[in-house]
C-alpha cells in the first residue's frame, strides 16, 4: 500500500522504436537494481508482474526496469485494449508494493556488468555504456549488457523493446559502435549477441 504522501501511481504509455514494444513508464520506482528481461513466458516463472503480463493476449516478451515495464506484443498481434489493460495492471501492481520479480536466477549476479568485465579496457567500456548509453537505450525500453569484447568486437546483449527491434543495428553501429571507436582505439566494431 502506499504512503499517504504519496502521488498516485500514474503509468504513461510511450512508443518505442520497435513497433512491437511499448514502454510504460511509471512515477515511482518498479525495480532495484538492473533490470531484467523475460523474452518468454517460461522465463517469468516465479515472477508475480511478468507472469501476469504474459496472461495478456499477443504478449511474447516482458522487461522490468527501474521506473519503467516494456511490454512486447507477438509479430502481427494488434495492441488494440491491451495497452490500457497493461497499464492498468502495472499501476495496480507498483500501488500494492509487491516485488515485480523473483529472485534472479543463479547466474544472474547483482553487477553482472563489472563481473563481466575482466580486464581493465572491459572496465572502462562498461563504465562509458553505463554512464552514456544503457541510460539512453532505457529511455526506448529497453538495455544493453556488455557480453565481452574480443579480438576488437564488443559484444552486447539487446533487451527489451532492443530485442528484435528493426533499428537496433543502427543504434548498435551509428551510436554505440561510434561513441566506443571515439573513446577506444582498440575498439573496431560492436556486434549484437544472444
Amino acid at each position: 500500500m502506499s504512503a499517504t504522501n504519496e502521488a498516485p501511481v500514474q503509468v504513461q504509455i510511450e512508443a518505442t522504436p520497435n513497433p512491437n514494444s511499448h514502454r510504460f513508464a511509471v512515477n515511482r520506482k518498479v525495480l532495484e537494481g538492473p533490470g531484467r528481461d523475460f523474452p518468454h513466458r517460461g522465463a517469468a516463472l516465479g515472477s508475480p508482474l511478468p507472469e501476469e503480463l504474459f496472461k495478456m493476449p499477443g504478449v511474447a516478451g516482458v522487461f522490468v526496469g527501474p521506473d519503467f515495464v516494456t511490454v512486447t506484443m507477438q509479430e502481427g498481434s494488434a495492441w488494440g485494449n491491451v495497452k490500457g489493460l497493461i497499464r492498468e495492471l502495472v499501476a495496480d501492481f507498483v500501488e500494492r508494493g509487491e516485488a515485480p520479480v523473483g529472485a534472479p536466477p543463479p547466474e544472474m549476479k547483482p553487477g553482472a556488468h563489472s563481473a563481466e568485465a575482466a580486464t581493465e579496457l572491459d572496465k572502462r567500456i562498461v563504465e562509458v555504456l553505463d554512464r552514456e548509453i544503457r541510460p539512453a537505450v532505457a529511455m526506448d525500453g529497453g538495455d544493453i549488457v556488455f557480453a565481452g569484447f574480443d579480438n576488437g568486437v564488443v559484444m552486447l546483449k539487446l533487451k527489451g523493446s532492443c530485442n528484435g527491434c528493426p533499428s537496433s543495428m543502427m543504434t548498435l553501429r551509428m551510436g554505440i559502435e561510434s561513441r566506443l571507436k571515439a573513446q577506444f582505439p582498440e575498439v573496431e566494431s560492436v556486434q549484437a549477441v544472444p
